[in-house]
């Protein structure tokens, strides 16, 4: 049994992978977590045969992941994935390939190996990442924008007049301030995927994950498939191979 964790912007989630069958635990609220939650979790799971985990930038809670790990399970070594010039029938559009998010490499190995390619990757979370995966396993480079809150908060912050608001709410043209927001934001999201496939000169097989992707999948006309888990499935491969 191995354990994955990916650690975003956002939430943490986690899995295990059972001899290549993977059970995905509770997603971890990141302002809401503290040692306790994660030792009450953790601590059910017989010893993990191998640890890998996935960081996005500067996650100011690895430290406190890093150390209830050592405390659960002493002997084992955290196995900290990155992004790889070429591995796993993925080669790396990017000049300095360890500078690619790690959920978004992790997110190309998992449709090279479970989707039919070439395809789109869209990772709907606090920042949108589009990228674009070739037949033959090139990745082509992508794109990144704001994600919907991360859009809200910014025009609540940059102005005196627009507020902050989760509700949701009829995506049509409003008549008053907060539905206005609400859609234009997610028109601006869907507007963007629907752009960077309409420029491809292959059709591409499109995948959305992230913690918006259903909300974005609801607005686009598009065949596509959802996949909550694929970082996760792109993380186990990754430690399959290492372990």
């Amino acid at each position: 049994m191995n354990l994955l964790i990916d650690m975003g912007n956002t939430r943490i989630k986690w899995a295990i992978d059972n001899n290549g069958q993977l059970i995905v635990g509770q997603a971890l609220v990141n302002q809401q977590l503290n040692r306790q939650q994660l030792i009450d979790l953790w601590g059910k799971l017989i010893k993990p045969q191998a640890i890998g985990l996935s960081c996005v930038s500067a996650n100011p809670l690895l430290t406190l992941v890093q150390s209830v790990i050592l405390e659960l399970w002493p002997e084992n070594e955290i196995i900290f994935v990155k992004a790889q010039s070429r591995a796993f029938g993925i080669v790396n559009a990017y000049q300095y390939p360890e500078k690619l998010g790690t959920d978004r490499w992790l997110g190309l190995v998992a449709a090279r190996q479970n989707y039919a390619i070439p395809a789109c990757i869209v990772d709907c979370g606090t920042a949108i990442t589009v990228d674009l995966l070739a037949a033959d396993g090139t990745h082509q480079g992508g794109f990144i924008s704001p994600g919907l809150t991360l859009m809200k908060r910014a025009l609540a912050q940059g102005t005196d007049a627009l507020p902050f608001n989760q509700a949701h709410y009829p995506v049509a043209p409003a008549d008053f301030t907060e539905a206005a927001i609400y859609a234009g934001t997610l028109c601006s999201a869907v507007g963007l995927i629907a752009q960077v496939l309409k420029n491809q000169t292959k059709t591409m097989q499109l995948i959305l994950t992230g913690g918006d992707a259903e909300l974005i999948a609801q607005q686009l006309t598009l065949p596509l498939v959802l996949d909550a888990d694929l970082v996760l499935k792109g993380l186990a491969i990754v430690l399959r191979d290492q372990s």
